[in-house]
């Protein structure tokens, strides 16, 4: 099975981020308008300096009763966050998910959030793959 660079995976992407002091909510808008469950925070410079999921919504916001509304970001972010270079294979990301109990990994390039690799999109090529080559198997094992 191809193992596919986590840059070929991010290709075409587009990162959705938010700066720090930005609002819960306004990062939950954002994150609910483009269908992702995760926002990357950035410094003014681009840089990257948190992860924010909806995980995160639910655990540290609403379980917590803050207000989304005057609850910044840098407040509930992730801020030790463990990320990929865009040279890594998939495998590496998909090791780091299952070893660190995350669904969400950043990838970054020189300090700066190139794209994302999630568990469920992370997967899309590679099933129809593995799918092919079981059908493939099971074909050849009825002609033997």
């Amino acid at each position: 099975m191809h193992n596919r660079t986590l840059r070929e995976i991010v290709e075409g992407q587009t990162v959705i981020s938010a700066l720090a002091e930005t609002s819960v909510r306004a990062a939950a808008i954002a994150m609910a308008n483009s269908k992702v469950g995760a926002i990357v925070v950035v410094d003014d410079k681009g840089q990257l300096a948190g992860l924010f999921t909806e995980r995160d919504v639910l655990n540290r916001v609403v379980a917590k009763g803050l207000d989304p509304d005057k609850t910044p970001l840098s407040a509930v972010m992730t801020s030790q966050l463990q990320i990929a270079a865009p040279d890594k294979p998939l495998s590496h990301a998909l090791h780091m998910m299952f070893e660190g109990g995350f669904r969400h990994v950043p990838v970054v390039e020189n300090g700066r959030p190139v794209g994302m690799v999630s568990a469920r999109n992370a997967l899309g090529l590679e099933i129809c793959q593995f799918e092919k080559e079981l059908i493939e198997r099971d074909h050849i094992a009825e002609i033997l």
